[in-house]
């Protein structure tokens, strides 16, 4: 092996370690992610970090309200309505129990599993207070008080 070939190797080498380090850096400097929610329509699927989170601890007030100002800005989804939904959570959420919310209001009973599936009709049924266009799917987290939310936009597919 030629002095050069073992000079460029030697850059590389110092180089990659440089660039490991620095990622570590940056990793002690950011904050613990949220557990992640997850919607699936068909072979599409979005999903988010909370929108508020206090590590499985209630949220006081001052934290909802900046909360629910946040919902405006979630991802959306196309939903046709024979299609179905299917929610998944971080395993974190279901042991503290979650339920659906649908433009704020209560959709599912509470659940402790990972993942429900729902009929798409019922996100864009007058009956169950979910017509228009566009319908905003709220998982609430917690079984007795509000420990985090996660939200996304469903729309209807035309």
């Amino acid at each position: 092996m030629t002095t050069l070939q073992s000079a460029v190797r030697r850059r590389r080498a110092v180089a990659a370690a440089g660039a490991v380090s620095a990622g570590l850096l940056l990793l002690t400097a950011c904050e613990k992610p949220t557990p992640v929610a997850t919607v699936t329509v068909g072979d599409s699927s979005v999903n988010s970090e909370a929108l508020c989170y206090n590590d499985g601890k209630a949220l006081d007030a001052k934290s909802l309200t900046k909360c629910v100002k946040n919902i405006g800005n979630t991802k959306s989804i196309k939903l046709d309505q024979d299609e179905t939904v299917r929610v998944g959570v971080d395993p974190k959420i279901a042991d503290a129990g979650w339920v659906l919310l649908v433009n704020g209001q209560q959709f599912t009973d509470v659940s402790k599993k990972t993942y429900r599936t729902i009929p798409g009709s019922a996100f864009f049924n007058q009956q169950y207070g979910t017509q228009g266009n566009v319908n905003t799917v709220t998982i609430r987290m917690g079984s007795k008080s509000n420990q985090g939310m996660w939200s996304f936009k469903l729309k209807q597919a035309a």
